[in-house]
């Protein structure tokens, strides 16, 4: 797999100035290279508790993100998913620790426990006060002798930093970090393994399976189970942290592995602040990237008990991008939608067979959706059957409040739905085909007259015509030879479509912009949209 990196042996290095020359002044490195990696405060002159956490690198903005005002003084930064060197965490620790101590925070690997706990040995032969607190927070594998330590390691990080930035000494900082430890509880679920740099990538996580409860290195987890949906995935999370969610208020840390986009992790975000099992979850931290693996697809969930010491130490503001801070979890707010906005609803009447002529519609736009995905992406994004299908979907739904018997207001009807419904500039062009129809109909055109003249205004609009290579291309033969029946439109509209494949160029829609190689041979997809749809009706008809 190609990967943005110079080379595997500096690729730490690399990034590790790369986060210095971007944090405006605000951070500096101990002069180790490459053995000793230590990324410090620069504005830090020794006076409180120190904060020193790490491990291996590859789990970013963890741990180097964070050192900042509020969080970490210094972070430790071993090779890619490797500890740190005893001397490169001894480093760290004298060159942050003053008289008030440090706090080291290490997650539960051996190669962390045992490099940083023979440097806070070393330290404290030099005479400094240093605590060291080990996170064990993964539930994923009850059996396993010491829990591995994960995301929730980013609570301690939080609620000690800001003890810490307050003037706490080291024992009631040592204290605090050990109490969230106690009381916290962690579980991930991804859909891929992640890529290491310079290894070949475990296949080991099936099409059509996640896994519950890998570890933050790629570790396997407890099962691989079937995957379904974003809600599924986060129902069996949380069934997983549901006997460690007590009483009262509890704050969830939504963690991104890695590659889950945005848009994931905010559907992630809205199944867990609506799920049953997660009602005393009352605050969040995220959605974000907080403690990766590489580029695993999949996301973290870390549940903490809250009171209102707790809660005000991690709502303590920090001025740093990497941390998102915590929000309340609050009901959906909705407004009204202003004032022509929204529409004028008809009034529903009843015919049978109009209604039957729709419905079969919009079945074979939604039978077609993967065809026409498959068929878009080789001009386009890839979303003209889901665009279709969804607009079909929420069509068939309001049926029962369509005027079915008044085809004049009905086309009306339609394109308000269509408005509505359907993204994209498919939407409103068909949109504006229906309004433009229902007004030719009122006007006293019969239905084939008015549908052509719903075609002529979507040319004048979009600025398509036939030859164009768009779903003009089928539509518009289709209307010209409907007065001859369905059948006729349905062969009419076929050779239009795969005329579309002989195109060498687009001249309007998305497709303009692709290169004309990548469209020969291939017909439009909306061109081949209404064919597909004339072809159905001409069978039922």
């Amino acid at each position: 797999m190609s990967q943005f990196i110079n080379a595997k042996d500096t690729l730490v290095t690399d990034a590790v100035d790369g986060l210095l020359a971007t944090s405006g002044g605000a951070l500096a490195r101990l002069d180790g290279y490459p053995h000793i990696k230590v990324v410090v405060r620069a504005d830090w002159d020794k006076s409180r508790v120190a904060l020193i956490s790490g491990g291996g690198s590859g789990h970013e903005p963890a741990h180097a993100g964070f050192v900042g005002a509020g969080l970490l003084t210094a972070a430790v930064c071993g090779e890619v998913f490797a500890s740190p060197s005893v001397d490169a965490v001894l480093a760290g620790i004298l060159a942050v620790t003053g008289t008030a101590g440090c706090l080291l925070i290490v997650k539960n690997y051996t190669g962390d426990r045992l490099n940083f706990g023979l440097a806070a040995e070393r330290a404290r032969a030099f005479g400094l006060k240093v605590s060291m607190v080990v996170v064990d927070d993964d539930i994923a594998l009850p059996d396993l002798p010491q829990a591995r330590g994960v995301a929730g390691t980013l609570f301690v990080h939080k609620i000690a930093g800001a003890l810490a930035q307050d003037g706490a000494d080291l024992d009631t900082v040592t204290a605090a970090a050990r109490s969230a430890i106690s009381g916290m509880a962690s579980i991930g679920k991804s859909l891929d393994t992640c890529t290491v740099p310079g290894s070949a990538k475990e296949e080991r996580i099936a099409p059509g399976k996640a896994e519950l409860g890998l570890g933050i290195h790629g570790e396997a987890g407890i099962e691989q189970v079937a995957f379904t949906d974003a809600r599924t995935a986060m129902d069996i999370v949380l069934d997983r942290l549901a006997p460690r969610i007590g009483d009262g208020p509890h704050v969830a840390l939504l963690n991104n592995l890695g590659s889950t986009t945005p848009l994931e992790m905010s559907v992630l975000a809205h199944e867990l602040a609506i799920s049953p099992k997660a009602a005393n979850i009352k605050h969040i931290i995220g959605p974000a990237p907080l403690m990766t693996s590489l580029d695993m697809h999949g996301f973290s969930v870390s549940i903490l008990p809250v009171d209102d010491a707790t809660r005000a130490l991690l709502s303590a503001p920090v001025d740093l991008p990497a941390w998102p801070g915590m929000s309340d979890i609050s009901p959906v707010a909705t407004r009204p939608l202003p004032d022509g906005l929204s529409p004028i609803q008809p009034i529903p009447s009843s015919n049978p067979k109009t209604r039957s002529v729709i419905e079969h519609a919009c079945d074979l736009l939604i039978a077609a959706e993967n065809d026409l995905n498959a068929l878009d992406a080789k001009s386009g994004d890839g979303d003209t059957g889901s665009t279709l299908a969804t607009a079909a979907r929420a069509l068939r739904g309001a049926l029962d409040r369509m005027p079915l018997a008044d085809l004049t207001q009905l086309f009306r009807a339609v394109g308000n739905e269509l408005s509505q419904t359907m993204g994209g500039s498919s939407g409103v062009i068909l949109a504006i085909f229906f309004g433009a129809t229902g007004d030719a109909c009122a006007n006293g055109k019969p239905t084939p007259q008015a549908l052509l003249a719903g075609l002529d205004r979507i040319s004048q609009v979009g600025g398509a015509a036939k030859g164009d290579r768009t779903m003009i291309d089928a539509l518009a033969p289709a209307l010209a030879a409907l007065p001859k029946g369905v059948g006729a439109a349905a062969a009419a509209a076929r050779a239009g479509a795969d005329g579309t494949a002989t195109m060498d160029r687009a001249k309007a829609g998305r497709a303009s912009y692709v290169p004309p190689e990548n469209l020969v041979g291939h017909n439009d997809p909306g061109a081949e949209a209404v064919a597909r749809l004339f072809e159905g009706l001409a069978k039922t008809l």
